[in-house]
């Protein structure tokens, strides 16, 4: 009898723990994403973001938050631009745009997500400041930071001391 306790118990809990993993994870929708970007004469926006997020919104300190922006994806609506965007960011050695969280707090009405940023070779702490409205079965994420591209070894005539980085992230429950 007492095995068959354990036994049941053993399989709730799993099936408890199963549940609470699952209830947090999201996928980005396919309607996509707006990661927007503007600072001094420049503006724009990378059209392909990928992400891994685990975030229940009842208990952040559990969330894990990985993205990734393609560096070719960006556009500023002008060629030259664009091109001199990619050069800049070294999308030839550096495709990438990585953050990695470390940890994600509550933050009086949102939250706020601290991390690893990589941006050409350089990983520098960033800290993400969003809210989450969630819908159930979807959500938005919707967030904002600033980037100093200095920091980054991004220093071309013309490139701002600090660039606004915009976030809407529409999410599906994965």
């Amino acid at each position: 009898m007492k095995k068959i306790v354990n036994t049941g118990l053993f399989a709730a809990i799993i099936s408890f723990c199963a549940f609470t993993f699952f209830a947090g994870n999201w996928k980005i929708k396919e309607s996509g994403a707006s990661v927007k970007f503007s600072g001094g004469k420049i503006s724009g926006s990378f059209e392909t973001l990928r992400a891994d997020i685990q975030f229940d919104k009842n208990q952040p300190e559990q969330a894990k938050i990985s993205a990734t922006i393609d560096v070719n994806s960006i556009a500023t609506g002008f060629f030259i631009k664009t091109n001199h965007a990619k050069d800049a960011l070294g999308a030839d050695n550096y495709p990438t745009i990585k953050f990695v969280s470390t940890s994600v707090s509550k933050d009086g009405v949102g939250y706020v997500a601290k991390g690893n940023l990589t941006m050409k070779g350089a990983t520098k702490p960033a800290t993400i400041h969003f809210t989450f409205d969630d819908k159930g079965s979807e959500g938005v994420f919707k967030g904002s930071f600033k980037v100093i591209p200095k920091d980054y070894g991004i220093d071309r005539s013309g490139t701002p001391d600090d660039v606004t980085i915009d976030l809407i992230v529409p999410v599906t429950k994965a």
